[in-house]
């Protein structure tokens, strides 16, 4: 128990902060009375919190249409959406066929010409209804949306630029946000945490395996020398690469009884070397999967976003950023 302003209150009633009871608003309350997955809230609430979501007008009408799936008008949006990202894509690729005649290509330029006007639009309109447009401009999915559509303006204006309009195809990774790929961010970040926290194992491991193959290539070129392919030393260790990672392309081989003896040796060896990074990645994925949860039981669950820590062991969002707790759902919340 505190006292705060000579009233009495419980640390787990304190009020959350302003950017969580934003964050549970139309957008992320919807997907929690939906039944939406706690990584799906989460990134919801991520996208609130990044860009800002209107309060009330037109604005936060487009907002729903434009970035939120639980209404008919988004669901619609996100169909024709799709639609036009896959066809696009399929108007790419055909019109780099070399049989396409004249008359196929210019229906295939009017098509690129209709997607490209609506891609921008649709970009534009993201900007229009978020509270901080220059922070969407400049988030990975923006910069994706923006060069999207500029090589047919570029084509257009610059006709020398035209071998670029392919960085086109680049729409198709919209389509994993689109189909909802966020019940699987939690899960994208975890496995980033494990990898940032691995990083001196596995550096340390890529040093062993370049030792290795330093040796193992300067081993093969004085026992197999330039007469059997093995020119210098930096070909004796693209040789080892090849063999450490069994694939094995054959276009240098060793010819010599000794030769094959420390091949076959290099070969035992890869398959040692490549269970390596899986385990140390593995470990870490585990401790930072069922690590949270463990510090949530002990009272001192950190937030992923800021690194808070010290919550309340009811406390179901940072009380720092806001941003929703690690390990916690909808059914978590105090409230």
């Amino acid at each position: 128990m505190r006292r705060s302003t000579g009233r009495i209150r419980a640390p787990h009633l304190q009020p959350e902060p302003r950017s969580s009871r934003r964050a549970c608003g139309r957008g992320v309350g919807a997907a929690v009375s939906g039944g939406a997955s706690a990584a799906e809230v989460e990134a919801a609430a991520e996208i609130e919190h990044a860009f800002g979501r209107p309060e009330s007008g037109w604005r936060r009408q487009l907002y729903r249409i434009v970035f939120e799936s639980d209404t008919p008008g988004g669901r619609a949006f996100d169909l024709v959406l799709i639609g036009a990202i896959l066809v696009s894509v399929g108007v790419v690729v055909l019109d780099s066929m070399q049989a396409a005649d004249g008359a196929q290509r210019v229906m295939f330029e009017r098509l690129e010409w209709a997607f490209t006007l609506l891609f921008t639009l649709e970009y534009v309109a993201r900007l229009l209804c978020v509270r901080h447009p220059l922070r969407y401009a400049t988030s990975l999915f923006g910069v994706i949306d923006l060069v999207a559509v500029l090589p047919t303006y570029l084509a257009f204006f610059f006709p020398d630029l035209h071998a670029l309009i392919d960085v086109r195809i680049l729409r198709l990774l919209r389509i994993f946000r689109i189909l909802k790929m966020s019940e699987y961010i939690a899960e994208y970040r975890a496995l980033g945490r494990a990898l940032a926290a691995s990083r001196r194992k596995i550096f340390i491991f890529l040093s062993f395996v370049l030792m290795v193959v330093l040796v193992m290539g300067t081993l093969m070129y004085v026992i197999e020398g330039p007469q059997n392919g093995f020119t210098s030393i930096p070909v004796g260790m693209y040789w080892a690469i090849v063999t450490m990672t069994t694939v094995g392309f054959g276009d240098i081989t060793p010819k010599t009884e000794l030769g094959r003896f420390v091949a076959s040796f290099q070969m035992l060896l890869g398959w040692g070397i490549l269970a390596v990074p899986t385990g140390i990645v593995s470990a870490e994925f585990t401790a930072q999967r069922f690590g949270g949860q463990r510090d949530r039981r002990a009272g001192g669950l950190r937030c992923a976003r800021c690194g808070s820590d010290g919550h309340e062991p009811a406390a179901a969002f940072c009380k720092d950023c806001g941003a929703r707790l690690p390990g916690t759902t909808a059914s978590t919340d105090p409230r």
